[in-house]
């Protein structure tokens, strides 16, 4: 079969299309898959260039990619409630015990995949997993969005902050975001209250008093998100740890966030998806052979939405 993998840590160069690679055994716990998308993230490129070697060390040639969408090819051992044929999607990503969505057949374990929304097409599904699940666990699980509340989302036009602004909208709550220039009318359009260009406002001076931050920026941002939250208000980061002197200074809650997909959560935002509540927004897809091109768009483009492998 096909496969983007890697032999070595490294830039885009590393990456390499194998056209030999050997298709996955279907294991116990888990399903055979045929891959008819697989969505590209952020944490993917950061694998390849070995962000995460000290704590997972992968196994080389590695296989990249975590999220997917396709078909059910075989069933593993101690599995239920899925069959050959079925449309499903999920994580297949080698830290996620699978075995790498950037391949035309993949091997992902069951903990983590779902049945396909039916009304989205497999390359709409495939941008969904971490994304999906990322704003979910934030704005449901860790702050309690809820209507009424004000949260204010940094970097509405990206993969996850398009998910958040919908989700965040649907919760009933008042959404400022921030986001370049040229993306305030998209983020509009996707249900933000209001928009600040990050470039050239400064959002801490136009928002006050909110009670919740969603952080997908880091750095200097994440330090001024502080001041716009009332006493008792929450940030949760993607990409910072809690800084307990401006916790202390603003009274303030704070989390960073590990993004943990699970079925329970993935089926959460199926539901979603399928009711149209959160529509995907793919800026580009790529074919497999071009692995390599579609991470480097990602890492240094600024998409607008998702970034999306088509194999099918």
């Amino acid at each position: 079969m096909k496969a983007a993998q890697i032999n070595k840590y490294g830039g885009s160069e590393v990456v390499e299309i194998n056209n030999n690679a050997p298709k996955p055994n279907v294991s116990e716990g888990h399903l055979l898959v045929e891959v008819y998308a697989a969505g590209v993230n952020p944490v993917d490129w950061k694998i390849r260039e070995g962000y995460m070697a000290k704590n997972v060390p992968l196994k080389f040639p590695s296989t990249l990619g975590g999220d997917f969408s396709g078909v059910v090819m075989e069933v593993g051992a101690g599995v239920s409630g899925f069959k050959k044929g079925d449309e499903v999607f999920g994580q297949a990503g080698t830290l996620r015990g699978g075995s790498g969505s950037f391949a035309e057949f993949a091997s992902a374990d069951v903990s983590v995949t779902v049945r396909k929304p039916k009304n989205i097409s497999h390359v709409e599904a495939a941008a969904l997993p971490l994304t999906g699940v990322s704003a979910w666990q934030a704005l449901v699980d860790h702050i309690g969005l809820s209507r009424g509340k004000k949260i204010l989302i940094h970097g509405g036009a990206g993969g996850i902050g398009t998910v958040a602004i919908q989700l965040a909208r649907h919760l009933g709550a008042y959404v400022a975001t921030t986001a370049s220039a040229r993306d305030l009318q998209y983020v509009r359009e996707l249900g933000a209250d209001e928009a600040t260009d990050y470039k050239n406002q400064s959002f801490d001076d136009l928002v006050h008093n909110y009670d919740a931050v969603f952080d997908t920026a880091g750095g200097e941002t994440y330090e001024k998100s502080y001041k716009v939250l009332r006493k008792g208000g929450i940030i949760v980061s993607m990409l910072a740890q809690p800084n307990p002197e401006l916790m202390k200074q603003y009274g303030v809650n704070a989390i960073g966030q590990f993004t943990q997909v699970n079925s329970e959560r993935l089926k959460k935002v199926a539901e979603l998806a399928e009711k149209r509540i959160i529509k995907v927004h793919i800026d580009k897809t790529f074919p497999l052979e071009q692995a390599r091109e579609a991470l480097e768009f990602l890492q240094t483009g600024h998409p607008r939405g998702k970034v999306v492998l088509k194999m099918k």
